[in-house]
């Protein structure tokens, strides 16, 4: 015999709801196979629901199409910084800066490694690093740097961390409506499992096929096991 199978995703679960809701709208209350508690509870939660599903689809595409630009700003500050930092070391390499200058910038004074560039979190403070080593070595009256000098960084600095904040903005948001969804999840699958048991109860004295039948133009989902399916195959030849 086909088994009942609940939907085990949200778009299942929101379509199993919205077809009992549809075939009530084409019947009156005596005449449904479900309680009226049951109906009232389908109006009540299928749009809030259905608004949830919406409102994390919204904010997953936007997340979505905005990724390779946050990606490409990623790269382009990753690129100034390490380049400025390339040049400050080949300034002093060159004995026209002493290994001090390094200090100003956070770096330690007698290394010339590149420090750590791999992460949002290390370009947003190697770079706020650099503009503020920069600034404090010009007022100084130093001449500054150049090929790329600091103005250019900023500016490719300043546009990663805007986006990045907007990125991080949208990730948020959806972590909240996949939350939310989450929540309402379990709500959805008691309503659905309330509601087909009445469905099946209400058609229990016809006979299966009958049953499934009309069950199943109330969104209830049957599935043939696979040898049912070979039998229901051979059957029909």
């Amino acid at each position: 015999m086909p088994y009942r199978r609940l939907p085990n995703t949200d778009r299942a679960r929101l379509r199993a709801m919205k077809t009992a809701l549809s075939k009530s709208e084409r019947l009156l209350p005596m005449d449904l196979p479900y309680s009226p508690n049951t109906l009232q509870d389908l109006r009540n939660f299928v749009p809030e629901f259905e608004q949830a599903m919406l409102m994390q689809r919204d904010v997953f595409e936007r997340q979505t199409s905005k990724t390779q630009k946050h990606q490409e700003s990623f790269r382009s500050a990753r690129l100034y910084v390490s380049h400025f930092i390339q040049v400050l070391n080949m300034a002093i390499a060159r004995g026209e800066m002493k290994p001090s200058t390094r200090k100003l910038f956070g770096l330690p004074e007698d290394e010339n490694k590149l420090p750590q560039l791999n992460t949002e979190q290390d370009v947003i403070e190697w770079g706020e690093k650099i503009i503020n080593g920069e600034q404090s070595r010009t007022a100084m009256g130093e001449p500054p740097i150049t090929n790329p000098n600091i103005a250019r960084v900023k500016v490719h600095y300043e546009n990663f961390v805007r986006i990045n904040i907007q990125q991080k903005g949208l990730q948020d948001s959806n972590s909240k409506a996949l939350a939310r969804i989450s929540d309402l999840r379990s709500k959805a699958d008691g309503i659905i499992l309330t509601l087909w048991n009445e469905i099946e109860e209400h058609y229990s004295e016809n006979l299966p096929d009958t049953k499934r039948e009309k069950c199943s133009e109330y969104g209830i989902s049957y599935v043939f096991r696979k040898y049912e399916k070979m039998e229901f195959a051979n059957l029909k030849l």
